[in-house]
């Protein structure tokens, strides 16, 4: 865990497929979710974002879960396995995107990344606010900031054609930004956003 990145301080070392069969036995409870994240324990706070129930989160707690985000890992299971499902979702991934802190900022970026593969249900223009901020964001050289929003570019631009045409316009005039943050995502989404726009691979993966 620790090679890749991951912060181990108060890891078990449990596998995330372990956790998601320990979820499936528990089903999902509000009450199980907070008593889990207020252990600190690394894996049980994966766990709570299993087992909890969106309909139940409020923004105060959304809240209080990102601001102690120690680790991409945990940031990213978060958001992709619950806050992409509360009512709030779009709102606080814009809002996130302009924090100064890593991994609260991460969460945003990543939140766009996963409600672009998720919500099926949303219409393109609800991703199409995102972009500017994106574009904002791109000169930040942190490692895990740097690759949320490279993520979020791609997965906009891989949703539709008509995002495709805006994901690579964003990432062209990001790489007119001329740090190296900015070219670095800008180069690589523009190699997957025209791959995508010319009939190539359709594939959501994130990295």
């Amino acid at each position: 865990m620790g090679r890749f990145g991951i912060n181990v301080q108060r890891a078990l070392g449990v596998s995330v497929t372990d956790l998601r069969k320990i979820a499936r036995r528990l089903g999902r409870d509000h009450a199980v979710a907070r008593g889990l994240w207020a252990t600190g324990i690394h894996e049980a706070r994966i766990l709570a974002a299993l087992v909890e129930e969106p309909a139940k989160v409020a923004e105060a707690q959304a809240e209080r879960w990102v601001k102690s985000f120690d680790s991409w890992d945990l940031c990213d299971q978060v958001c992709g396995n619950l806050l992409d499902r509360t009512r709030f979702a779009f709102e606080k991934a814009a809002a996130w995107a302009g924090r100064e802190r890593e991994f609260e900022k991460r969460a945003g970026f990543a939140l766009m990344a996963i409600l672009a593969v998720h919500r099926k249900d949303a219409p393109d223009s609800a991703f199409l606010p995102f972009l500017p901020l994106i574009e904002r964001e791109a000169d930040d050289g942190r490692n895990f900031v740097k690759k949320a929003v490279n993520w979020a570019l791609r997965q906009i631009g891989k949703r539709s054609d008509g995002l495709n045409r805006a994901a690579l316009g964003a990432a062209r005039r990001i790489r007119g930004h001329g740090t190296p943050s900015a070219r670095w995502i800008a180069v690589d989404a523009i190699r997957e956003l025209e791959a995508y726009g010319s009939g190539g691979s359709r594939s959501q993966s994130a990295r």
